[in-house]
């Protein structure tokens, strides 16, 4: 299996995913650190590892967790998340989990 991101484009990709999610935690009016911003990206990374996603997925799951972190959502909802991001077969799965959360908070 290969690595989707080991082309010196795709380092760009991680880095922008990086900054991006440093500009939407000020944003929502927690601004996080560095540090804070890798822990979350490699926590996305990780949930991915049995996948090869797509950078917009990627950055989404990121974007998922760091809204769970400034938000103080509840332990259990993110590790429910988690869980279930661990599940699924491929991009397409991430993506209708990540969508299905998003209505329910709409409601």
């Amino acid at each position: 299996m290969s690595n989707p991101f080991s082309h010196p484009e795709d380092s760009d990709l991680h880095l922008s995913i990086q900054e991006n999610l440093k500009q939407l935690s000020a944003q929502l009016g927690s601004p996080l650190d560095e540090s804070s911003v890798m822990e979350i990206y490699q926590d996305a990374c990780d949930l991915l590892s049995h996948l090869s996603p797509s950078p917009l997925t990627l950055a989404r799951v990121a974007g998922t967790l760091l809204v769970y972190r400034v938000n103080d959502t509840e332990l259990e909802e993110s590790k429910w998340f988690s869980s279930q991001v661990k599940q699924c077969l491929d991009d397409e799965e991430v993506e209708e989990l990540i969508e299905s959360i998003s209505r329910t908070d709409a409601l």
